[in-house]
């Protein structure tokens, strides 16, 4: 039956695929070594604090999606992070700076947000009341949740001028709050320190001089208050954009082993209003240029501080509540599944995505919770890519792009393929770089010889191997009647739609015969599943 299945897509597409450009080439694999390696919990998403009159470019999309307001009940939401089994979730935001817990001997009054011209971000001081961060735990347990917690880094200080603020951290409300947390056991896997207060900053910064010192004392307060813990969470900093000299300076002020992750922010998009948003996705030169920041911020690491890791706190694109009718649209994934396979290559252990629910860049739609495209994409990267990076190359355009990881919680290798072209039908024959370093002579493999070539190409075929019993699994993404903008995505040709009872439908693959090439129609995007390739990279 699936045979006969692929057989119909292949004969529905042959009128499209004549008026393309068909383009052969190769893509290689090698197993042999490990580029970098993610966390086990690579994917994560943030939940923000904007009240639903945050609004950009005279649009609200953030409705009630808040921490204090997000309807935690909804079972679309349940069934949507139980789906990852045990999904990151980074508590944080622009606001979160401004945020006053409830407990202890709190001094100031503890009202919500509520706009304020004069106000950070427009916006006055808001506040986390303990039975909200109650139901908030009930919620994340229930649901195997794995917790970043970004605390206010300002509480205590003053505006000194124009952006910077000055003065020690008042960590009393935080210490409290973190009692309250551990008093009542709620699981934090790791406690984030402010939110884009580094470098220049946005809105409000911190000199570094004085980030280091503070950073240093909320690991001794981490050290004292789970020194009878089972579990010690780490701390996380800065949470904000990429400044080399300021990054380099904090890992040598903090010193070793206070920082156990370094995070950073990354909207290579520009701005939701941009009407350029679709062609930048498309672009692949202006993809690549974020290389530059995940490699700068490696290379800090292992120059200033070995002893941490590399994180994406906040990423969503495009900034600004990102772009409507862009960002929760199919287009988006092109630039999604890109940024996770480029930031893995450069050691990146976790990216969140901005947001889980929120804004127009939400995995989930803000209003009715029914995931956009982005949540399958993060949901099949889950599934089915391991932590461990496997170098990939390819001859062919820079418009398909590749990735290798071994694949997860399974033998073999899982191949991430992004093609970018609106005009180009690329048909990639896969070599394994064990082969041809074995096979230096080995003649290119021409269309008539495929399956004899591959056969020598591949070390999982044997002299015994059967044919007809090794597959592939290939999972082919693409738009609802090939609108780029569909909030529908398409996997194999059917529809990702909850099931009648709201619960997440299966992402199944069509099994392909390993001895056809790989075919990547225009402007799709494919995780392709290698059982039984060689890689000893994966063990």
């Amino acid at each position: 039956m699936e045979f006969g299945l692929v057989l119909f897509l292949f004969a529905a597409s042959i009128p499209a695929i004549l008026a393309e450009d068909i383009v052969h080439g190769t893509i290689v694999v090698d197993g042999t070594t490990t580029v970098a390696q993610t966390d086990d919990n690579f994917i994560c998403a943030t939940i923000d604090w904007w009240p639903h009159d945050k609004c950009d470019y005279k649009r609200c999309p953030w409705h009630y999606t808040s921490v204090t307001n997000l309807n935690l009940s909804h079972p679309f939401l349940a069934r949507a992070v139980q789906a990852f089994g045990h999904l990151r979730i980074r508590i944080g935001g622009s606001l979160q700076d401004q945020v006053l817990y409830d407990v202890g001997n709190l001094k100031s009054p503890c009202h919500p947000f509520r706009k304020m011209k004069d106000g950070l971000f427009g916006f006055s001081k808001g506040c986390l009341h303990m039975e909200r961060w109650d139901e908030l735990n009930h919620f994340f347990s229930a649901t195997g949740v794995m917790l970043t917690f970004g605390l206010n880094a300002l509480h205590g200080r003053h505006k000194m001028r124009r952006s910077q603020w000055g003065g020690d951290w008042d960590s009393s409300n935080a210490q409290d709050f973190m009692k309250y947390t551990i008093s009542k056991g709620y699981q934090i896997d790791s406690w984030e320190f402010g939110n884009e207060l580094s470098g220049s900053g946005v809105g409000a910064h911190v000199l570094v001089s004085q980030y280091g010192k503070d950073v240093i004392h909320l690991k001794n307060i981490i050290n004292e208050l789970y020194k009878d813990s089972p579990f010690k969470p780490s701390l996380v900093a800065p949470g904000g954009f990429f400044e080399r000299e300021w990054f380099a300076k904090l890992l040598q002020l903090s010193g070793s082993g206070v920082l156990d992750a370094i995070s950073h922010h990354i909207y290579n998009l520009g701005a939701g209003v941009d009407p350029k948003l679709v062609s930048k996705i498309l672009d692949p030169n202006h993809l690549s240029k974020a290389a530059n920041t995940f490699s700068n911020l490696s290379h800090v690491i292992r120059r200033h501080g070995p002893w941490a890791s590399a994180w994406v706190g906040e990423s969503g694109g495009a900034y600004n509540s990102g772009g409507p009718h862009v960002s929760d649209t199919f287009v988006n994934s092109f630039w999604y599944l890109d940024q996770l396979g480029m930031a893995s290559k450069y050691h990146t252990k976790v990216y969140c995505r901005q947001t889980l629910i929120g804004g127009n860049y939400g995995l989930l739609d803000a209003t009715t919770y029914v995931p956009n495209p982005d949540y399958y994409s993060a949901l099949l990267w889950h599934q089915l890519m391991g932590k461990v990076v496997l170098a990939v190359d390819s001859d062919a355009s820079p418009f398909l792009r590749s990735y290798a990881h071994c694949s997860k919680g399974r033998a073999g290798v899982t191949l991430l393929v992004i093609n970018l072209s609106n005009q180009t039908h690329f048909v990639m024959n896969i070599e394994n770089s064990i082969n041809l370093k074995l096979v230096v002579k080995e003649q290119s493999i021409s269309r008539g010889s495929f399956t004899r070539s591959l056969k020598k190409t591949f070390t999982w075929v044997g002299v015994n191997a059967s044919d007809e019993a090794l597959f592939r699994e290939e999972y082919h993404l693409t738009p609802k009647d090939g609108c780029l903008q569909s909030q529908t995505m398409l996997l194999n040709g059917f529809p990702l739609e909850l099931t009648g009872t709201g619960n997440i439908p299966r992402l199944d693959p069509v099994r392909v015969n390993m001895n056809s090439p790989i075919s990547m129609s225009p402007l799709s995007i494919a995780f392709i599943v290698f059982p039984n390739f060689d890689a000893p990279a994966c063990g």
